[in-house]
């Protein structure tokens, strides 16, 4: 009896082992602006794309100081649309997030690590400042219109383009 307890306690042991898996494949590092952050938990892409990031909802404020809110990633005043299979559970595609916005990702995949690039929308001086660029264009009577002639005003822009 006391033998066959013995093998039995050792199988367990060694299932216990087998099954845990590597601390290391759930880590990743995130380069972004002047920051390196460590991340302890990543999820795993439905799609098996082997650069995706899948973050969790909670990291991404210390990764790019985006939050999620009900109309999109939202850092300060700038908020971004993002579809809801960018989503899944508590996570976040951080991938798919960059090239929908045209950031720039290079990944070490032996190494976990993704680099990223300032987000364009976010790096134009008209955000920082909140200033619209100057432009120009002609009413119906085909007077030329400048931004600039409503400064101090609250203005609606409205434009389109057929391409």
């Amino acid at each position: 009896m006391k033998p066959a307890g013995v093998r039995t306690g050792l199988f367990v042991l060694g299932v216990l082992c087998l099954s845990a898996p590597p601390a290391a494949a759930a880590q990743a590092t995130v380069l972004y602006a002047d920051r390196a952050i460590v991340l302890d938990d990543v999820g795993t892409d439905p799609a098996n794309v082997p650069d995706a990031l899948w973050v969790r909802k909670t990291d991404l404020p210390r990764i790019n100081d985006f939050e999620l809110k009900p109309q999109g990633a939202c850092r300060k005043d700038v908020c971004i649309p993002v579809p809801k299979s960018m989503t899944r559970g508590g996570y976040f595609n951080l991938t798919g997030f960059a090239r929908r916005v045209g950031q720039s990702v290079v990944v070490d995949r032996a190494a976990r690590v993704w680099s990223f690039s300032e987000i364009p929308v976010v790096s134009g001086a008209f955000v920082h400042s909140r200033i619209a660029p100057e432009f120009a264009v002609p009413d119906r009577q085909g007077h030329l219109v400048r931004l600039s002639d409503f400064r101090g005003k609250k203005v609606l822009v409205v434009t389109w383009a057929s391409w």
